[in-house]
């Protein structure tokens, strides 16, 4: 487990000092998966370097399993080579003069476990075998592929079986396809031995994938913490909102409790109770529930709205539409196949309980 209490910590520049973390709190259960997912400069990274003790902050504290690691205020700083953690990084970090099996065995036989020859084979082994690199022992780091060095990292710092996984973008490195093939592996072997996980990176793909929590962090704070699909389904704000998935954001005005006035019309829809007549709001809706349909094809309903269609972006499985109503610019997802012509008029409907609602 991994508990972080009020985790503060900032750098200096020539610009003054620059806040990283802002007060941090944070639990990790034990055996959890947990994604730190933000733009560059939110904080994540600095918050997994202060977990390993690459970084000491300067406020706050970070316990692992019970233990209290760092503490300014009480004088407690134990380093990174004495916290039980492994940790994989960006850039792999993988010795190009040593073999596979001598990269994953350094752990054990030049950290503070140093273990005998026999053991430090069959723990070496058995790493390679989780990462499905069975046989590849003696094969040297430059002979291997990309994904094939991303796993000598993941099993060098399994080999240890350490409590805390800490990774920091592992797959930024890797093509689209083989990135999601990693994602793949990465929860079946986190999944296999249940260590606890702390992952930082700012793809939202593989935050949803990945995560059994997914904590969002902006300018150095956690805005919202959840389940991928809480934080997907209920963002709690409208930076969440636009950095985890696309979504169609229209300026509006709320003329009465449940009714929004915008340029698409009266909208009726949920939100706050604080937000009182006259209150300008932001009314934000993904593409998944914007609907589109060729006047010629769709029968008439009175709810439906006519369109334009603007631009298609095919994606294979999937195609992103811009559709123009009433003057504002709208995207909507549709499946690949879709029927959809540039400049068709388009009957467009909205999944009224879908629509989100922010100051």
């Amino acid at each position: 487990m991994i508990r972080i209490k009020e985790l503060r910590k900032a750098f200096r520049s020539r610009q003054g000092a620059v806040e990283a973390l802002k007060g941090i709190t944070l639990e990790v259960p034990e055996g959890e998966f947990c994604v730190l997912l933000g733009p560059s400069g939110c904080g994540k990274t600095t918050t997994l370097r202060c977990v390993a003790g690459l970084e000491k902050p300067d406020g706050g504290e970070i316990e692992i399993s019970g233990v209290l690691v760092s503490s300014p205020a009480a004088g407690v700083y134990v380093p990174t080579e004495k916290r039980d953690i492994g940790m994989v990084f960006q850039s792999y970090a993988i010795w190009p003069h040593m073999t596979v099996f001598q990269n994953v065995a350094f752990p054990l036989t030049q950290g503070k476990r140093r273990l005998r020859r026999a053991a430090v084979v069959e723990k070496v082994r058995e790493a390679l075998r989780l990462v499905q690199l069975a046989g590849l022992e003696g094969r040297p780091a430059t002979d291997l592929s990309g994904g094939q060095q991303q796993r000598v990292a993941m099993a060098r710092a399994m080999v240890t079986e350490p409590q805390i996984l800490l990774m920091d973008e592992p797959l930024s490195n890797l093509d689209a396809r083989l990135r999601a093939e990693m994602r793949q592996e990465l929860r079946r072997i986190t999944g296999s031995i249940r260590v606890t996980t702390l992952y930082v990176t700012h793809d939202q793909d593989e935050a949803l994938s990945l995560g059994d929590t997914i904590c969002v962090m902006n300018q150095g704070q956690i805005v919202q913490t959840g389940s991928p699909h809480e934080v997907y389904t209920h963002p709690r704000d409208l930076f969440v909102a636009e950095f985890l998935g696309e979504m169609n954001v229209i300026k509006g005005r709320v003329v009465a409790p449940g009714l929004v006035e915008c340029l698409l019309g009266r909208i009726e829809c949920t939100f706050p109770a604080a937000s009182r007549p006259g209150a300008e709001v932001r009314l934000a809706i993904r593409p998944e529930h914007v609907t589109l349909a060729p006047l010629a094809r769709a029968a008439h309903e009175p709810d439906a709205a006519e369109g334009t269609i603007l631009s298609r972006l095919y994606l294979g499985d999937v195609a992103i539409l811009e559709v123009e109503l009433r003057g504002v610019r709208l995207k909507a997802k549709l499946p690949g196949d879709a029927e959809v012509a540039l400049g068709e008029r388009a009957a467009v409907r909205f999944q009224n309980d879908r629509w989100h609602v922010y100051p």
